[in-house]
């Protein structure tokens, strides 16, 4: 089994902005020093939190550039890459990889409620094209589309794809793909509600958003469960 992209917790960061709506620069990086000054792991820059849906490119490449130049190599971190649009999600990927981004997190194809089979071609088109782990994200009530575990255990055998960050709230389906993959693919809790669930299942940690207010519990959350503090 490759090393996961991060255990613990990964900070799913707000996007801070002006008045004028335009990114917050300066509060951005102060918050990626407080991140990684109350013991998060790694860091996602423009995850939905951080309001991929309705950054422009350029706001896209600001604020996953400026996050890296902040964070500078203390923890990884993890660029939201994904899109409804292929082609759109190579290029972002690509720009994503050119800056200096650890891993790509990719939401699945939202609106255009693709099938299983769509979503292997999609995937594997993306992960065919760049270097990075990328992190499948699958959050059904955002995007209309639910990954399987069958699907999962398809993209597992690709060498880029290298972990799940689930968020469907379906616990059974999460047992059945962590059988499936196997040690193929770390998995990631999407929902702070099911830290803890999801680790006793074998989970790797947590894509937070409590963690943009309360990163040192987020933290201590998984990090006693991992030295065995279940209580």
């Amino acid at each position: 089994m490759a090393q996961p992209i991060f255990r613990g917790v990964a900070t799913a960061l707000i996007t801070p902005m002006h008045d004028d709506g335009s990114v917050n620069v300066e509060r951005l990086r102060s918050l990626v020093n407080e991140q990684i000054e109350k013991g998060v792991n790694a860091l996602v820059a423009c995850g939905t939190t951080g309001e991929s849906a309705t950054l422009d490119h350029e706001e896209h490449v600001t604020v996953i550039r400026e996050t890296i130049s902040a964070a500078a190599g203390r923890v990884p971190v993890i660029a939201g890459t994904g899109s409804n649009d292929t082609r759109y999600a190579v290029e972002l990927s690509k720009e994503a990889e050119r800056l200096g981004a650890d891993a790509l997190l990719m939401v699945t194809p939202y609106y255009n409620k693709t099938s299983q089979d769509g979503l292997v071609a999609h995937y594997t088109h993306v992960a065919d094209r760049v270097k990075l782990p990328i992190i499948l994200y699958n959050v059904p009530s955002r995007t209309g589309t639910n990954i399987q575990p069958a699907t999962y255990a398809r993209l597992a055998g690709h060498p880029n794809i290298a972990a799940i960050k689930e968020a469907n709230g379906d616990i059974s389906s999460i047992v059945t793909t962590a059988s499936l993959a196997g040690d193929s693919l770390s998995i990631y809790s999407g929902n702070d509600d099911q830290i803890v669930p999801l680790l006793s299942l074998g989970g790797k940690g947590v894509i937070s958003v409590m963690a943009n207010v309360e990163p040192r519990r987020t933290h201590d959350i998984v990090a006693k469960w991992m030295a065995g503090d279940v209580e």
